[in-house]
């Protein structure tokens, strides 16, 4: 005969394997927490990305000259002052002709261009000769920058090609420009070709000696992944970034495309939407526990 076995005997060895299994559990997951490298993440998204060259210079009109006059003698009446427009011809100042035996007669001086009074250097009174300034005219409908480009960028710049314009005065706000004239020849001292930004300017927002900073636009590739430089490791063609799957690091080598600032366009290796370390990752092994923060 068999004896009638208490089931209390089976239920306490089961419920002694599962505390035990539980508990392993928790402190797998304490020794894990506790391992964990923390990080900082942030998502690939696709977005548009410019290589361009940047440079510094001032604004200048597009047309401008500085009038002079043609006799001797004192300035007797001025028709126009600073910020008055003229128009090719038009009388800015009259001279009177301090030359023996010459009856009186009052001598224009005349405007060789259409545009507005930038400058005048002269009062009524002033003796002048033809090598004193008058005024300065200038045509602001367009303003330009010269820029210098070494002969290593040359080659990738043509007629037409964009250039973005920000200035101090308007921070908030970029202008558009297009190259509009490239120097054949280079000087030999600088090895630097001039070339030319012309700039719309109708409602003469633009000042002439504004400081300006300019991006000229060599490529632009849009719709691609993008992320911070910070992110990236490695030298040379070997580089990598981390990316981290359910708390878990990955290692997996990139292919940079063009850089823009802080941030590389990323031609192979990366998808988007997924996660990649910017911060902790020089304590990170391919398959690292981490605890991870998005920015």
């Amino acid at each position: 005969m068999f004896r009638k076995i208490n089931p209390i005997l089976y239920v306490i060895p089961v419920f002694l394997l599962m505390s035990i299994v539980t508990g392993c559990r928790q402190i797998d997951k304490k020794k894990l927490e506790k391992e964990a490298i923390p990080v900082s993440v942030i998502k690939v998204k696709l977005e548009s990305i410019k290589n361009t060259l940047d440079y510094v210079d001032d604004i200048k009109a597009q047309d401008e000259a500085i009038i002079y006059p043609k006799v001797n003698g004192k300035v007797i009446e001025k028709t126009r002052d600073e910020g008055d427009k003229v128009k090719k011809g038009d009388v800015v100042a009259y001279i009177d002709r301090d030359e023996v035996g010459f009856k009186f007669e009052k001598a224009p001086v005349e405007s060789p261009l259409t545009g507005i009074i930038g400058r005048t250097y002269v009062d009524r009174g002033t003796s002048v000769t033809p090598q004193s300034p008058i005024a300065l005219v200038v045509d602001m409908d367009k303003v330009k920058i010269d820029l210098d480009i070494t002969e290593e960028y040359l080659p990738k710049i043509r007629l037409g090609q964009e250039a973005t314009v920000s200035l101090q005065a308007y921070p908030d706000e970029e202008f558009m420009g297009v190259v509009s004239k490239i120097s054949p020849v280079l000087d030999l001292e600088t090895r630097t070709a001039p070339i030319e930004i012309i700039i719309p300017n109708s409602d003469h927002r633009l000042k002439s000696g504004m400081f300006a900073r300019v991006q000229l636009i060599l490529e632009e590739h849009k719709g691609v992944p993008v992320i911070a430089k910070e992110a990236v490791m490695g030298r040379g063609d070997e580089v990598y970034v981390y990316i981290v799957e359910g708390n878990i690091a990955h290692q997996k080598n990139i292919t940079l495309g063009i850089r823009q600032g802080a941030f590389y366009e990323i031609k192979e290796g990366l998808k988007e939407g997924e996660l990649v370390v910017v911060m902790g990752q020089q304590r990170l092994y391919d398959g690292a526990p981490v605890l991870a923060e998005e920015r």
